[in-house]
């Protein structure tokens, strides 16, 4: 398995992205890996490689870079972190996210016809912003906030009136018990979802709550995670 950090040229810049490869040759499936606030941190990167010993070529975007290379913050630094994302709106991920499967797709192992994201809290509205406004094979997204409410501390608009616009399948995974994503959020995007014929599943874990799928945060919860990650890989194998 290789890692490197490669450029990705966007329209507001250079922007940074960590790379894994999967030892196999020949041209693989693709997932743009979309962070969380905290950026492209150690729990980040550790997916990617994941995804490279599953087989696939994983690319994680830098979406701070318009503020610089690097950013990244612990988890208990939340103010800078929310400070941080607050700086972003849906053409700059719009922006990031269609670099990035370019940048996904030009790559000499990589099988164009076969790339998809996934991502995780802001990087989970961004990887569903991808299926309703770029052409990704599919999106797995976990705990999106903000998809159907404004919250009034960010730029981000929500996407639930675009959902007519979403052209991929959609793998949707939330806590029961995320106070930042209440149960009536996740019921609308089923809704419109179902009632538009789009192809997605939504998965609510009892007892989990944000950020329950990465093990370096309190809120880790290792048989939600567990369940997850393998309804991904199942969702990818099948749909990349």
């Amino acid at each position: 398995m290789g890692e490197s950090w490669v450029t990705i040229p966007t329209r507001d810049g250079p922007m940074l992205g960590f790379l894994a490869t999967p030892e196999a040759p020949g041209r693989a499936a693709a997932v743009v890996v979309l962070q969380e606030a905290y950026g492209v941190n150690a729990h980040i990167q550790d997916v990617c490689r994941r995804l490279a010993a599953k087989g696939y070529v994983a690319l994680a975007p830098e979406m701070f870079h318009r503020a610089g290379n690097g950013l990244t913050f612990p988890y208990d630094d939340t103010s800078r972190a929310i400070a941080a994302l607050g700086t972003l709106d849906n053409a700059s991920f719009e922006t990031d996210v269609r670099a990035s499967l370019a940048a996904a797709r030009d790559r000499p192992e990589v099988d164009a016809r076969r790339v998809g994201t996934l991502g995780f809290c802001m990087g989970g509205f961004a990887s569903f912003l991808a299926a309703c406004r770029a052409d990704p094979k599919t999106s797995v997204c976990f705990y999106p906030g903000g998809l159907v409410n404004v919250r009034p501390i960010f730029k981000l608009a929500p996407l639930v009136g675009e959902i007519d616009r979403v052209a991929a399948p959609v793998l949707l995974f939330y806590g029961e018990a995320d106070p930042g994503i209440p149960p009536a959020d996740v019921d609308r995007v089923r809704q419109e979802l179902k009632g538009r014929d789009k192809v997605h599943e939504i998965v609510v874990y009892p007892g989990a709550t944000h950020g329950f799928f990465c093990e370096a945060r309190p809120s880790y919860h290792p048989d939600a995670a567990a369940d997850a990650w393998e309804m991904t890989l199942g969702w990818l194998r099948e749909r990349l």
